[in-house]
């Protein structure tokens, strides 16, 4: 289990974020980019059981690797996102349910019947630009833009967002990254997650 920590800022515009054009002080070091594509599926009950727990659960196409996680809703104020989470690496999409079972869902899989009505309830695909950057106080920071769609059934929404996750240090750096952002891009902060954008388009 990890405590992710990330900053969440919405991208107003619809034209695409050129990240190479972002200016930053000469003490800030940013990576190389790198472009990723990702798809995930979470998963529910019909009568969204684990929504109804705070827990969210979904299995994600990262490259050629498959990841399974289990997150908590946590805590999210002025776009800081604060949860617990558990990934863990799959061989093929299919669940490793030891590895599931050491986390808060223990007690859906346990149940066979609960766990049987486990299914897909939406699904988000999106290309991911990232840059690694570190700042004064030794903090490093994941950048990741992301753009593409969520999709629940026939339905489906924009994903257009930036989030600052704190890698290491202090998370005073994300605050201090996203004043930068805000002076040169048309975003805003952002207490939606993709998983409430999709559990929110679900029930439309």
């Amino acid at each position: 289990m990890s405590l992710e920590q990330e900053l969440k800022l919405v991208v107003n515009s619809d034209d695409k974020v050129d990240l190479s054009s972002l200016v930053w002080p000469n003490e800030i070091h940013c990576s190389e980019c790198e472009d990723i594509h990702l798809i995930s599926v979470y998963y529910d009950t019909p009568n969204l059981h684990l929504l109804k727990q705070g827990l969210g659960l979904r299995l994600r196409k990262s490259g050629d690797d498959w990841l399974q996680t289990v997150k908590t809703s946590g805590i999210v104020k002025n776009g800081l996102h604060q949860r617990d989470e558990w990934e863990h690496e799959l061989e093929a999409k299919q669940w490793d349910l030891d590895k599931l079972k050491q986390t808060p869902i223990a007690n859906v899989i346990n149940d066979a019947q609960q766990w049987a009505n486990i299914k897909p309830l939406f699904t988000t695909d999106f290309v991911r630009q990232i840059l690694l950057i570190s700042v004064p106080d030794g903090s490093t920071v994941e950048l990741a833009y992301d753009r593409g769609h969520v999709t629940a059934s026939e339905k489906k929404a924009n994903i257009h967002e930036i989030e600052l996750e704190l890698k290491s240090g202090n998370v005073n750096s994300l605050h201090m990254l996203a004043t930068h952002l805000f002076a040169q891009l048309d975003v805003a902060a952002s207490d939606c997650s993709k998983a409430k954008q999709g559990y929110e388009l679900a029930s439309k």
